[in-house]
């Protein structure tokens, strides 16, 4: 994931590093600084050229962390939706945005901690609708919290709230 020049804590840390590679005129580790950090290679282009002042803000760093973790685990469906969710916190909430790209936090980690949610908050499934979808199991739970829920965890496990 972050394989050539690891993970950083924060955009500061990108847009240094991002920063002495420009001055370099080191285009090709530029380039895979951002695509490691889920920044659009035609950003790095226009910082390289000098038409963007920084590789990245605090924003664009936390959805690039999100997006390539994300894709490193083949997030589908419902967790992508989750995935989604955790963006559209960072941007209601710039302290969201921070705690993402920190090092102390993954998108994995937040995913397991809506999974431990679900699973101990499991309830039976009711036998009519067992019947009508076809289920012929004796007894089905299930656990998928709702929005607000998912939302509720998220900040919790990126703020601690």
């Amino acid at each position: 994931m972050f394989e050539k020049f690891g993970e950083m804590d924060s955009a500061a840390e990108i847009n240094e590093l991002a920063e002495n590679l420009k001055k370099e005129g080191d285009k090709k580790s530029l380039k895979l600084l951002a695509k490691e950090n889920g920044i659009d290679e035609d950003i790095a282009e226009f910082y390289m050229n000098g038409e963007v002042p920084a590789l990245c803000d605090e924003m664009s760093a936390a959805i690039g962390k999100l997006d390539v973790e994300s894709a490193e685990v083949k997030a589908e469906e419902l967790i992508s939706d989750w995935c989604e969710y955790i963006k559209q916190r960072c941007f209601e909430d710039p302290a969201m945005a921070l705690a993402v790209r920190s090092k102390e936090k993954k998108f994995n980690s937040c995913i397991a901690h809506i999974l431990k949610w679900s699973f101990g908050h499991q309830r039976p499934v009711d036998k009519e609708i067992l019947k009508a979808a076809g289920v012929s199991a004796g007894r089905v739970t299930f656990g998928i919290p709702g929005m607000a829920t998912v939302k509720k965890l998220i900040t919790e496990y990126y703020l601690g709230k």
